[in-house]
């Protein structure tokens, strides 16, 4: 029940010394302050960092051919392995955990550009020969016209999807690009769609300036033959593409005639490992930053038991002539332990309500400059907050348990003594 008259007590014994309160209670605003801005800054870095992965199936690695560094079957180490088309075929016979088994082939290497022209305009492209199953591995949102199909493939289409920036460098403001044609190294392509990637993150600018046309037109259009230049495959939801990806390694080396214990000949990179690498690593920022906040709540904490310490023993006369007029000590007690909560309770919610504030103005000038690299919506889960106050509620408590058991162990008679 509301009691004004204790209210009254304990606005007058906290402002009695306003500087050594404020002090006080920054201690436990300082370290609920920097508890929710650590974890904010946390989430803040985790969804900057996984929105990279966000345009991507996770479950999924990379594979290409390397040079081998072991001789096998009477063919020398240093043997460039070359997959072929038929590798895909083989893999998806023998893994059916696999869900997409895509070829690729590009041109002018890894991060390589080319010459396109369209008419007088030329511009420096990435090209990719790539099948229809590929979109659902790197998702993409088609704006205009369609993606690669499968009669595409098989007929050998000259078509081709482009990029959001291919369409800024090749065709003029408003200008329609479906139905046109591009010549990627004197070869005509018909515009069948025009891409953007969803991903605000990451390498998009680089995605933007791509042209994806289908693989068996990339092949007979610049003399690939049955070649793959590298492969992206994506296990199914319950296979975890690094716990098979061994046994995909052992078909391609038994297909490309490499020993068995040879590990350079293919490389890889393991989309699902690299994200699980880096949930862990965000994992250990946040318990540090529990670690932390925790540390310097408990400093607050111990600081408000100390100086509720020094208000007793400054009170010691007005307890002796309380408990002399019948007050029981848990009438003592109560009255130091509210005051020590209400110190804690206050000072916590004020720093929950300047670390509000500080994640808002984060965000709105993540709003107002665009996107930042590896850095976007610091926010954090309303469940931490109320365990962080139910944790202060309980560091209120133990912070005045013992000065109030203090002051009710000293005998009215002494008390009265005291100077």
């Amino acid at each position: 029940m509301f009691n004004r008259d204790r209210w009254n007590e304990i606005i007058q014994a906290l402002t009695a010394n306003k500087l050594r309160t404020f002090l006080t209670a920054f201690g436990v605003f300082w370290g609920i302050l920097i508890l929710v801005l650590l974890l904010a800054l946390t989430n803040g870095l985790r969804t900057g960092v996984t929105m990279e992965f966000a345009n991507q199936a996770t479950n999924t690695m990379f594979m290409w051919g390397q040079s081998t560094s072991m001789p096998y079957k009477g063919l020398n180490k240093g043997r460039r392995v070359q997959f072929k088309i038929a590798d895909v075929g083989v893999l998806k016979e023998k893994m059916p955990q696999l869900k997409y088994v895509s070829p690729r082939l590009q041109l002018g290497g890894y991060n390589g550009s080319n010459n396109v022209t369209r008419q007088e305009k030329t511009g420096a492209f990435q090209v990719y020969g790539d099948y229809p199953e590929f979109i659902n591995q790197r998702y993409m949102d088609i704006l205009k016209g369609r993606w690669l199909n499968y009669s595409d493939i098989q007929k050998e289409m000259k078509n081709a999807v482009i990029g959001t920036d291919v369409v800024k460098q090749l065709y003029d403001i408003g200008e329609e690009p479906i139905g046109t044609y591009i010549q990627i190294q004197g070869v005509n392509f018909k515009v069948v769609g025009v891409f953007e990637n969803p991903n605000t993150q990451g390498n998009n600018e680089e995605e933007a300036n791509t042209i994806f046309i289908p693989f068996s037109s990339f092949a007979r259009a610049f003399n690939s033959g049955d070649n793959v230049g590298w492969m992206a495959i994506t296990a199914y939801d319950e296979y975890s593409i690094t716990d098979i990806k061994p046994a995909v390694f052992a078909i391609m080396r038994e297909q490309r005639t490499v020993h068995p214990d040879d590990q350079r000949a293919i490389g890889n990179f393991d989309l699902a490992e690299r994200l699980a690498k880096l949930t862990g690593l965000f994992s250990v920022l946040s318990l540090v930053g529990y670690v932390v906040g925790a540390l310097v709540l408990l400093s607050g904490g111990i600081g408000i038991s100390n100086i509720m310490l020094i208000v007793v023993k400054e009170r010691t006369n007005e307890i002796g002539v309380r408990r002399a007029l019948g007050a029981t000590p848990w009438t003592i007690k109560k009255q130091i332990l509210q005051e020590s909560l209400v110190l804690t309770i206050i000072s916590g919610l004020a720093g929950i309500a300047v670390a509000a504030g500080v994640i808002w103005l984060m965000n709105y000038l993540l709003d107002q400059s665009g996107p930042v690299e590896n850095f976007a919506n610091p926010t954090v889960n309303i469940v931490v907050i109320g365990i962080a106050l139910v944790i202060l509620i309980i560091a209120g408590l133990l912070a005045g348990f013992i000065p109030a058991s203090r002051a009710t162990q000293m005998k009215p008679v002494d008390a009265l003594r005291t100077e």
